[in-house]
């Protein structure tokens, strides 16, 4: 990025919900960890090339010690000879966490971008920060080089919106996306966001670098890991239902239309605790009567699972009839346990499935050896009142200046995931939509049994322990059809393994798209690794495999959809 064309500030988000409960582990063996030690290690190779082009940088890599990332960072610069000043944002930390029970090991309050900021005007070339919305790496520096007042809610909005896409780095420049074959997307360059003074962006990517940048994949990371059409966040709450997409030249795509509302009274709070201790045994079973052969080892297995917390099975039907190979010939039984003791669960309890080889199955064998039981985490997410939580920016000269809560007086918007209290007297666009009706405009005629992922994108992931699937359609016709048809009845129809969970689906017209929640899906969150596919990553893409009756008129040529 520094390289490769123009840059002002360059930001870096290293703090996904699974990192924060490494990084709690880390502080548990050394107190003067809890930091993202990869940013430090990439600083070594960057922070003269940034610092000779004026560029500033800005990372929440300072986990649960940006105090001590910050302090590194200036040994750094020392030994280098750069004159280079260091800011850093803290106060996200709540530790001590509740009454104890259950053993919180970090608990952090989700800060916006006014620390960011305050940092930033003071002069620093490098500011740091603990727990901050994914966002805020992008709107704090976009309200310093643009003195954006805390009113300024549709700027801020805006910036809000530019930081969403761009806070997975190369998602939104055809990484993990659902059309990829329609681009090379072997090596995509990094997406950065030309951001104007009325909040509105171009996100493009630096001439030469692979990957693109099209209305479909900034689409696409728009409704990752968002839920309903209000994004609630610390210093605003930006409007995802007025947003708009154009594109605006080769691997420019224009970011217009954001609405900003006042900001929560709460913030967002993540705790992490360790849940207990887990092991797996992964059997594979090959050949005929594959169904008989894991009911065998589920009942040999059943008495040295007895006590045991919790013990689930899973089989994976990956073998075919008359296969070619051995691996295509063979399923995979998948046994999981966890248990408050590690005892229960630890390599005794695996040794028991191995000590079964010699009499179990036909072809009995399993894909590792007894190991050990290794420790789980639990993420939740809570809320705690914004002016309970006292942001402090640490500026270069080591001047402490308190960050208030953002935002101005106002009603707080309502959505869940930020607290809130909704205004009975006015409609609520973050609302679930029924999902029923039909569209106006919707496909007649034949149709044919196909994927919705001849007609649909899809990206989906993570939240604690529910998950999104957001839905889109490339054209008006396609839009009108998915509209009307998928409904969260289909939806669940689609995902059997969303029945009985609570399902909420959320219209984004502007972007023709849907946005679904499920709730509980992933347990205790990715950390338990509750699920095979654990943050959800690819739950949109068993959506878009499955099939469904589709208007002919809208699929493509049967050349075009490929073997």
């Amino acid at each position: 990025m520094l390289v490769g064309g123009p840059l002002d500030v360059l930001t870096g988000d290293y703090l996904a919900e699974l990192t924060m409960l490494i990084l709690g582990r880390d502080r548990l063996k050394d107190p003067a960890a809890g930091y993202a030690r990869t940013f430090l290690r990439q600083l070594e190779d960057c922070l003269g090339l940034a610092h000779e082009k004026g560029v500033r940088i800005v990372a929440n890599a300072g986990g649960l010690n940006p105090a001590g990332l910050a302090g590194a960072i200036r040994e750094l610069a020392a030994k280098a000879g750069l004159p280079v000043s260091v800011a850093h944002v803290e106060g996200d930390d709540l530790m001590p966490y509740g009454d104890g029970a259950g053993g919180a090991l970090t608990a952090n309050a989700y800060l916006g971008g006014a620390g960011i900021t305050a940092c930033l005007r003071a002069g620093a070339d490098v500011v740091v920060t603990g727990r901050v919305t994914d966002a805020a790496l992008v709107s704090g520096p976009a309200a310093w080089w643009f003195d954006w007042a805390p009113d300024d809610l549709d700027r801020l909005a805006g910036a809000v919106v530019a930081g969403h896409v761009l806070e997975c780095g190369t998602q939104a420049t055809g990484g993990n996306y659902a059309f990829f074959t329609a681009h090379d997307v072997r090596r995509p360059g990094f997406p950065l966001a030309e951001v104007a003074e009325d909040g509105s962006s171009v996100i493009t990517k630096h001439p030469g670098t692979g990957g693109a940048v099209t209305v479909g994949t900034v689409t696409a990371q728009l409704l990752y890991e968002t839920q309903g059409a209000r994004y609630l966040g610390p210093d605003v709450t930006a409007r995802l239902d007025t947003v708009r997409l154009a594109g605006a030249g080769p691997d420019r795509v224009a970011v217009t239309g954001a609405v900003g509302e006042p900001p929560p009274d709460t913030l967002k709070a993540g705790v992490t605790r360790i849940g207990g201790w887990r092991n797996e045994v992964v059997f594979v079973l090959t050949g005929l009567d594959v169904e008989a052969k894991a009911a065998l080892v589920r009942a040999q297995m059943a008495d040295a699972l007895a006590g045991v917390a919790a013990a689930e099975w899973t089989l994976a039907r990956t073998d075919r009839a008359d296969a070619d190979t051995e691996e295509t010939a063979s399923a995979l039984l998948r046994l999981v346990v966890r248990d408050p003791s590690a005892d229960r669960v630890g390599r005794a309890l695996t040794a028991r499935a191995v000590e079964l080889a010699l009499a179990s199955y036909p072809g009995f064998h399993v894909t590792a050896p007894p190991g050990p039981a290794q420790p789980y985490g639990v993420f939740e997410s809570a809320s705690v009142p914004a002016d309970a939580v006292a942001a402090v920016a640490v500026l270069p000269d080591g001047t402490r200046t308190p960050v208030p809560p953002g935002g101005p007086p106002g009603p707080a918007p309502a959505q869940a995931a930020g607290g809130g209290a909704p205004d009975p007297g006015a409609p609520d666009p973050g609302s679930p939509d029924p999902g029923s009706g039909t569209a106006i405009g919707s496909p007649a005629g034949p149709t044919r049994r196909a994927p919705l992922g001849l007609v649909a994108g899809a990206r989906s992931g993570d939240k604690g322990g529910d998950a999104n699937v957001g839905v889109w359609a490339e054209s008006d016709a396609a839009w009108d059809w998915l509209h009307a048809t998928l409904t969260v009845e289909r939806f669940r129809e689609l995902l059997p393994e969303t029945r009985g969970l609570p399902v909420a689906r959320h219209v984004l017209p502007n972007l023709r798209a849907l946005n679904f929640t499920v709730t509980g899906i992933l347990g205790a969150g990715a950390a338990s690794a509750h699920r095979f596919d654990p943050q959800a990553k690819a739950l949109g893409e068993w959506l878009r495999a499955r099939h469904l009756d589709i208007p002919v008129q809208l699929l493509p040529a049967p050349e075009e959809t490929g073997p």
